[in-house]
C-alpha cells in the first residue's frame, strides 16, 4: 500500500516546502513545529495551492505526538547534529505507530548511527539531496517504499549505502 499520512517535523523553510510538495502531490501531510510562527507561514503558503484546487490536505500539530500517530513516513526537518537527531528519533520512536518509517535529511551524520538508536532500525532511511542513504539494517521493502514516495513528490533519487558504515566494515576487514 502507498505511503499516503505524512508527518513533517520542522517547519522552517525547508520543512515547509517539503510539506507543500507533498500536499501539492495529493499526499495528507501534518506539520509540527515548536515555533507557532513557522505553522502560521506553512499556513499562508498553503492557501495558495489550496486555491488551485490540486492540493492534499495539510493539518498542523502542536506536538509530535499528534503529528506521526497516524504516520505512513515521519520526515524531520530538525538540524543536522547528533543531540538533535537522536532527540527527535527517539520522539518519533516512542510515538509513531510500528509501522512508520523515519526519513532523515543528513549532512555529515550516519543514518546506521542514527537507525542503530530506535526500535526499527530497519525503516529508518537517510536523504542527501536526491540520494537515498540506507543503512544495513533497513528491511528490503522499505527502500522501494521510500522511492516510490519520492517518486510521487516529484524526487528522482538513486539508493547509496551509509558512507560511515561503508568505511567501517572496510576497516574491520582490513584489521
Amino acid at each position: 500500500m502507498p505511503l499516503q499520512t505524512v508527518a513533517i517535523i520542522g517547519a522552517g523553510p525547508a520543512g515547509r516546502a517539503f510539506a507543500l510538495r507533498c500536499a501539492a502531490a495529493g499526499l495528507d501531510v501534518v506539520l509540527e513545529d515548536v515555533m507557532p510562527s513557522n505553522l502560521r507561514r506553512a499556513q499562508d503558503d498553503y492557501a495558495d495551492l489550496a486555491r488551485s484546487g490540486s492540493a492534499g490536505s495539510l493539518r498542523y500539530a502542536l506536538t509530535v505526538e499528534d503529528a506521526v500517530h497516524s504516520a505512513d513516513i515521519a520526515v524531520d526537518f530538525v538540524p543536522d547534529e547528533l543531540e538533535s537527531k537522536l532527540e527527535i528519533f527517539s520522539l518519533l520512536d516512542r510515538m509513531a505507530p510500528p509501522r512508520t518509517i523515519f526519513l532523515t535529511p543528513l549532512g555529515s551524520l550516519s543514518i546506521t548511527d542514527l537507525a542503530s538508536c530506535t526500535y526499527r532500525a530497519g525503516l529508518c532511511v537517510g536523504l542527501r539531496g536526491d540520494l537515498v542513504v540506507r543503512s544495513w539494517f533497513v528491511e528490503s521493502g522499505v527502500i522501494a517504499e521510500v522511492l516510490g514516495f519520492l517518486g510521487r513528490i516529484g524526487v528522482v533519487a538513486t539508493v547509496v549505502e551509509d558512507v560511515q558504515e561503508v568505511q567501517l566494515v572496510k576497516n574491520l576487514v582490513r584489521s
